[in-house]
């Protein structure tokens, strides 16, 4: 890749400064081992809320609360985040973060468990976002269950889907490569959906529910 062509991706991932509040999430999610979205990763989930208006969100992966916080600012007042992550230290985490930003409790729902079991009991049709941001082997089972939540015109969103750049290598073949690789190409066929694949972070695709 051109040396221009890096630069001007790092200066894009840059390009927003996160609020102290996230940036203390971030932290917290390192020091667990719960990776954090890029800062890019994290504005373009503020702007997505925001576009839609936002009011009922699912999060797959909670981590230490950096991206749930991004969702927030960009949900309205009255907006709600469900999220779910099944390692409660993490959670513990998240709410600390939603807290030191002033989050008034209402407005998380925070859910330990097993996502797949967690989302089957939500309802459909009723949901304006979904973020999955988790165990990439169960990215098949999350998609499916999070196209049913969606209302017709509501986000989904899947982040890491460049699997740290060797989803595009056609060299890679491990499991969970492969597993992104033929996700992406099922969900860009996908009648339901209007998708593209955003070269932020570690790659994040957007589709909207038709």
């Amino acid at each position: 890749m051109a040396a221009a062509k890096v630069s001007s991706l790092a200066y894009a991932e840059d390009y927003i400064t996160p609020h102290p509040v996230i940036e203390s999430a971030q932290r917290r999610g390192e020091e667990l081992g719960a990776t954090p979205v890029s800062t890019a990763t994290g504005a373009a989930l503020r702007m997505l809320a925001a576009t839609v208006a936002a009011r009922h969100v699912v999060e797959i992966g909670t981590g230490a609360g950096a991206s749930g916080l991004w969702l927030l600012q960009g949900m309205p007042r009255d907006g709600i985040l469900t999220s779910i992550d099944r390692e409660a230290e993490h959670q513990r985490a998240a709410r600390e973060s939603f807290a030191e930003a002033g989050i008034p409790s209402q407005r998380t729902r925070v859910i330990t468990g097993d996502a797949a079991q967690v989302l089957g009991r939500l309802t459909d049709g009723a949901y304006d976002l979904v973020l999955v941001d988790a165990d990439a082997e169960s990215y098949p089972t999350y998609v499916e269950e999070a196209v049913r939540l969606l209302r017709p015109g509501g986000v989904l969103v899947l982040d890491d889907m460049l699997g740290q750049d060797r989803v595009a290598d056609p060299a890679a073949r491990d499991a969970v490569t492969t597993l992104l690789r033929d996700l992406g190409k099922s969900l860009r066929d996908d009648d339901r959906l209007l998708p593209a694949l955003l070269p932020v972070g570690d790659g994040l695709l957007v589709a909207v529910r038709r």
